[in-house]
């Protein structure tokens, strides 16, 4: 894959994880862990896990503070540079803490010498600043929304660059999402259900909940409410025949299997063992039995022959970009490229082809991404139909009326964080005459 332009960065003067740094033992270890981040080599989020392993001696609190000020400098990277000279990681966090993080300038007194410049960026007219800054996109990704979404790119973009909700799935096998509800107000926990999604619950902070009781049971999983919608379009039944083509960790394999009511055949494809083994334990908890996980070489892999043309639904949740998720992953824009993309696109169709051939006349296939370019996802789909007869569009909007979810759509599903609260989703139905 072609390695993706950077935005510059300074780096500071190297020192050992814990080491603090010369403004003070308690912006130090931030500081290092943002150095390790704005390399972009590797996820931001597997960068941290490995900089909090390093510095196993950092509490809870530490912790905490740490991931806000490293994910929130790369939410806001673009306009930080812009405004600060000389951006270091440690005046990009300085910064940071300034115009986003909340400080006054009184508590940074003993950090810095001279806070005229932390005053100057904490009062700067950010709307002086060219469009794809303000709007911390690439030049190229600021391009390519900018053609798609036209007006509405603004508030695509700012949110975007603010945090997720923590979104959860009630797995009815276990407990209803009302017993949910309950259960979780009672301990004091601000949930709600989500708007569209039937067993969807809204955290209002993000509390710790993997040694919740129900978590351990299985009662609830950790799901955005948009990948949850993807279940409903694919609309598995009892006893069917059903494929999810790409199942990664699982979340969406384990939501199929529930709609299933634990019936059927449902069997998780994927090309990466480790993903697979991360859906054991959360499949243990589920409670579901109807779930084959099977790991391929790849799309075109020959254990797939035999069941060629055998299955009622086929979910294609596509390897893409990740542009939709830009509210978890915010690194993710600085670690694509115009290069990558159509690395990916190719991909996308092969999959598209391959898992096209497991599905039986009169069957359904989904096709998903978390992406918002319309090369990854219209594109794509519009090629498919163009070159397999058998297959016909089902408008979106139908699927989820005959799932009895009030949401409106047109030919494909499109979700977005502005107009939906969810991260940003794509998705076709498409079905394969009798």
């Amino acid at each position: 894959m072609t390695t993706p332009a950077r935005p510059p960065l300074r780096k500071g003067p190297k020192r050992a994880p814990t080491e603090p740094a010369a403004i003070g033992p308690d912006l130090g270890p931030a500081i290092e862990a943002l150095e390790r981040v704005l390399d972009f080599s590797r996820p931001a989020d597997v960068q941290l896990s490995g900089f909090f392993r390093d510095a196993a001696k950092l509490g809870q609190r530490e912790r905490n503070f740490i991931a806000e000020l490293v994910f929130g400098v790369v939410r806001r990277l673009r306009t930080l540079q812009a405004l600060v000279e000389r951006p270091t990681p440690r005046r990009l966090a300085l910064a940071w803490l300034a115009r986003y993080g909340g400080w006054n300038l009184r508590q940074f007194e003993g950090v810095v010498k001279d806070s005229a410049w932390l005053l100057a960026v904490k009062s700067a007219d950010a709307n002086t600043l060219p469009e794809a800054v303000r709007l911390e996109l690439p030049d190229w990704l600021h391009e390519r929304l900018a053609a798609q979404y036209g007006e509405r790119l603004p508030a695509l973009a700012e949110a975007l660059a603010r945090p997720a909700p923590l979104d959860l799935r009630a797995n009815d096998i276990k407990m209803d999402r009302d017993a949910v509800l309950t259960a979780l107000r009672a301990e004091g926990i601000a949930v709600d259900p989500t708007p569209y999604a039937p067993l969807g619950l809204r955290m209002a902070g993000k509390p710790a909940l993997q040694r919740h009781p129900l978590f351990i049971d299985g009662a609830i999983e950790v799901q955005d409410e948009g990948s949850q919608l993807l279940g409903l379009l694919l609309a598995p039944k009892r006893g069917e025949m059903v494929c999810d083509f790409c199942a990664g960790a699982g979340g969406k394999t384990l939501a199929l299997g529930a709609m299933m009511r634990n019936t059927g055949r449902l069997y998780a494809y994927d090309v990466t063992e480790k993903r697979l083994a991360n859906l054991k334990p959360r499949l243990a908890r589920s409670g579901l039995s109807n779930v084959h996980p099977q790991l391929l070489t790849d799309e075109r892999d020959p254990k797939l022959k035999r069941l060629a043309g055998k299955f009622d639904r086929v979910l294609v949740d596509a390897p893409c970009s990740g542009l939709g998720t830009l509210r978890r992953n915010p690194d993710l824009k600085w670690r694509q490229s115009p290069e990558s993309v159509a690395e990916l696109t190719v991909k996308q169709a092969a999959i598209l082809d391959s898992a096209a051939r497991m599905v039986r006349p009169g069957g359904r296939l989904v096709y998903a991404t978390c992406s918002l370019l319309s090369e990854e996802n219209e594109a794509i789909v519009e090629a498919f139909l163009a070159a397999h007869a058998e297959f016909r569009l089902l408008p979106a909007g139908e699927a989820l009326a005959a799932q009895r979810v009030a949401l409106e759509m047109g030919d494909y599903l499109r979700l977005g964080p502005d107009q939906h609260n969810t991260d940003g989703f794509f998705a076709a139905v498409l079905e394969r005459g009798a």
